[in-house]
């Protein structure tokens, strides 16, 4: 594995008060989305954010469940979305994958939303649990700088709630 495979990346710089999050999380896979939902706490530790869990059946109820979030009076100053889906025999993969991808770019673009999107979309569980795991290629931490990102760029643009 070279080292660009993924980056190393430090604590984000935001400026203001800790961010609130909600993460949303599909834990079908349960160890696989556990591991995911750690990595993302420890980046959310170094900004002192403060999280509120989620649970949705699988993955294709994440977009609702980040809709009925945005439908809310801003609680939240970003959202993590995370889930797994791993390839069976079928076109079911294919069909499921893409549609929770279009369905939270939509929300994430209509609403101007700050999300951190981690949906593992793999063909074995092996290569969930190896994104999973407790190192650098952690899909849940890489998620969580995405979305403390996010959200410092729509407080320098004065977006942020």
């Amino acid at each position: 594995m070279s080292t660009l495979d993924s980056p190393e990346r430090g604590a984000a710089l935001l400026a203001g008060p800790a961010p609130r999050i909600l993460a949303i999380v599909a834990p079908y896979y349960r160890e696989v989305v556990d591991g995911m939902l750690a990595g993302a706490q420890r980046v959310f530790a170094d900004v002192n954010a403060a999280v509120e869990v989620a649970e949705v059946a699988g993955g294709y109820e994440l977009p609702a469940a980040l809709a009925m979030a945005l439908a809310t009076p801003r609680r939240w100053d970003g959202y993590l979305l995370l889930g797994c889906v791993v390839r069976g025999e079928t076109d079911h993969y294919t069909f499921i994958c893409d549609a929770i991808c279009h369905g939270v770019m939509d929300l994430s673009t209509r609403h101007a939303a700050a999300i951190g999107f981690g949906l593992l979309t793999v063909d074995s569980l092996d290569q969930a649990l190896a994104r999973s795991r407790d190192d650098r290629m952690n899909k849940g931490a890489e998620a969580a700088h995405a979305v403390i990102g996010q959200v410092a760029l729509a407080r320098r643009w004065g977006l942020a709630g």
